[in-house]
C-alpha cells in the first residue's frame, strides 16, 4: 500500500469514496441516502481549489481510503477520513492518519485536531487508540426547518439536543 498525495487527475477515482462517506454520514443522521459519484468529485476538486491536501491509499490503481486535511496553522485538521469497508482493519486509516501527523509534526505540531460525528463510534474508538481524548470544542447550531432530534447529549452541566 501506498500513501499519495491526491491531485485533480485523481477525481473520477475519489469520487465514489467521496461519495460512500457523505452516505455514512447521512446513516448518522438516521437518514437513508445512496452514493452520488458527480457529487463527491465536484467535493474533491472543491478541495483542492481551497487548498486542501488530500492523500490517498492506494493498493496498485485502486484506492482503498483517504484522508482530507486544513491546514490552518498552527493546527492541522482532519475533514474526512474514509476507507472502504472491504479494506478496514488493515492498516489504510493509520498509514493515512501517520501522514496527517507527519505534516502536523512538521508545523511544529503534537496533535491534529478531528472533526467527528457522534454517532461516529469506529473512529472515535481508532482516535482514541491513539491517543486522542481531549475533547476540543463542541459545534452548536440552530435545527434545520422541520428537524426533529431525537436524543440528547450531556456535556458537563450542559444538556443538547441531538
Amino acid at each position: 500500500m501506498k500513501i499519495v498525495k491526491a491531485d485533480g487527475a485523481m477525481a473520477d477515482a475519489l469520487a465514489p469514496l467521496i461519495a460512500d462517506f457523505r452516505v455514512v454520514l447521512s446513516s448518522f443522521r438516521g437518514v437513508a441516502a445512496s452514493p452520488d459519484p458527480a457529487s463527491g468529485r465536484e467535493e474533491f476538486l472543491e478541495f483542492l481549489n481551497d487548498g486542501y491536501p488530500v492523500y490517498a491509499a492506494a493498493e496498485g490503481e485502486r484506492l482503498l481510503g483517504y484522508i482530507v486535511l486544513k491546514i490552518e496553522p498552527p493546527c492541522l485538521w482532519v475533514e474526512q477520513l474514509y476507507v472502504r469497508e472491504e479494506a478496514r482493519r488493515k492498516g489504510v486509516a493509520s498509514a493515512l492518519f501517520d501522514r496527517a501527523e507527519e505534516i502536523a509534526g512538521s508545523m511544529g505540531e503534537e496533535t491534529v485536531f478531528n472533526y467527528v460525528h457522534p454517532n461516529n463510534d469506529a473512529i472515535i474508538a481508532f482516535l482514541r487508540s491513539r491517543g486522542y481524548t481531549v475533547l476540543n470544542m463542541i459545534e452548536l447550531r440552530k435545527p434545520y426547518r422541520g428537524e426533529k432530534p431525537t436524543a440528547a447529549i450531556r456535556v458537563g452541566e450542559h444538556v443538547f439536543d441531538y
